[in-house]
């Protein structure tokens, strides 16, 4: 959703109209099959306070309800074809992506950069059917659509063997290498190498009930060189890991899922992007730092006009570090009921808490969205909206360091934006 509001405090109102086709996908990001596919989010928008388009959100540790709250354009494109096929049926798949992305709603003179490429071999019979793969991809990244959170995200370079069937589910094992590069200083000495070798296992779509499933998770990051601010000296990096356990259950067509997550040191995902965990954060943190977060997610269907997402979520950062020790709390709802075909209403209303061991304060955040199509996941989507946000002074100074435009508010504690988006997968 293009530029409203990213976090804003006691209250955002968000009004958009949305024009959707009828096309519905149970999968928001689909996976690499054969063809073209690619991913467009863009749009233009304005603030009662001129100048830049505003979003609101607090940042750090948190996410934000997207729905007419995002400042930025993404454009994803790729393809996928079978580069050969051996005599007993093993196939060879090559993926290529590109992307350009901008923090604005311009895309300019954004820069061009590969998301993946990768080949994989399918159908090995020594893995009973399962797949081997080596390259830079996007891999198993689950996301809460309503967040935009992805909260685990395994991608990078490296390689792997997926879905080896095992027991009653199936087991994936994966091996990258993450921030692998160098900081030099004086001299050319290295006085920085971030490097981490990250180890993950999956245990996936294990049947525990019926119509429910259970996915595990196990990260292992082990640090591959030094933290220190000493040329060519530093202390060694610290290793870390990160468990997580998920259920999904058939509900009301779609699905509940209900999650919970731990991780200690570069294993907590801090230093990466919008609270992911599975990929390596920083290695300078130590097993002082945890993280535990517990989350339940609901997406459901139950007629053509109606569908609704609603998600809770609870998340706690440890460490001696006062500035890495947060709590994040969160609910929220998003309602959609097709009035007319490609005419899609929908309401989204959303609460967001952010304490804050290093000011003793809690930032607060009350947002609600409303929309109009057919199908919770309908794309391409055209949107015009209004959303008005209110945040307390707590919240003022995250507000405007996480806003992409700048501190649109100043010492403003409320403010409007407007503006139009369109969003597509394909």
């Amino acid at each position: 959703m293009i530029g409203i509001a990213r976090k804003a405090l006691p209250l955002t109102l968000t009004l958009a109209l949305a024009f959707a086709s009828g096309v519905v996908r149970a999968d928001a990001y689909p996976n690499d099959i054969d063809g073209f596919h690619g991913y467009l989010r863009a749009g233009a928008g304005t603030s009662s306070h001129h100048g830049p388009q505003s979003c609101y959100a607090l940042g750090g540790p948190t996410s934000y309800y997207r729905l007419g709250n995002e400042c930025d354009a993404n454009a994803e494109f790729g393809y996928t074809k079978e580069l050969a096929k051996a005599d007993n049926g093993v196939s060879f798949v090559g993926t290529i992506w590109l992307n350009a992305y901008s923090p604005n709603s311009d895309f300019g003179d954004a820069d061009v950069h590969l998301l993946k490429g990768y080949v994989e071999a399918k159908g090995l019979p020594f893995l009973r059917g399962g797949t081997a793969w080596v390259g830079k991809r996007y891999y198993y990244r689950p996301d809460i659509h309503m967040l935009d959170m992805q909260y685990i995200n395994m991608n990078g370079t490296g390689a792997g063997l997926d879905k080896i069937p095992l027991g009653a589910g199936k087991f994936s094992y994966a091996v990258f290498k993450d921030n692998d590069t160098n900081t030099t200083g004086a001299g050319g000495a290295i006085v920085n190498t971030p490097s981490a070798l990250r180890q993950n296992l999956l245990y996936q779509d294990v049947p525990v009930n019926a119509g429910g499933t259970v996915d595990a998770t196990l990260t292992i990051v082990t640090a591959k060189g030094r933290n220190g601010a000493a040329q060519g000296v530093g202390d060694a990096g610290h290793d870390g890991w990160a468990v997580g356990l998920f259920h999904r259950q058939d509900a009301w067509g779609g699905a509940n899922l209900v999650g919970f997550q731990y991780g200690s040191g570069p294993g907590t995902g801090i230093g990466q992007c919008c609270s992911r965990m599975g990929a390596s954060g920083s290695t300078a943190l130590g097993s002082d730092v945890k993280r535990v977060r517990v989350f339940d997610d609901l997406v459901i269907q139950p007629t053509r006009q109606f569908s609704l997402e609603f998600v809770a979520l609870y998340q706690k950062d440890k460490a001696d570090d006062p500035a890495l020790r947060n709590t994040w709390t969160t609910a929220g709802v998003r309602p959609v009921y097709g009035v007319l075909p490609n005419v899609k209403l929908q309401a989204e209303l959303g609460y967001t808490a952010l304490k804050q061991d290093s000011t003793g304060q809690t930032a607060r955040l009350t947002k609600l969205t409303i929309a109009l199509g057919e199908g919770y996941f309908s794309r391409p989507e055209l949107r015009l909206f209004v959303s008005y946000g209110k945040w307390n002074g707590a919240a003022t100074p995250l507000v405007n360091a996480s806003n992409h435009g700048g501190p649109v508010y100043g010492n403003a504690t409320s403010g409007t934006s407007a503006g139009v988006q369109v969003e597509a997968w394909w």
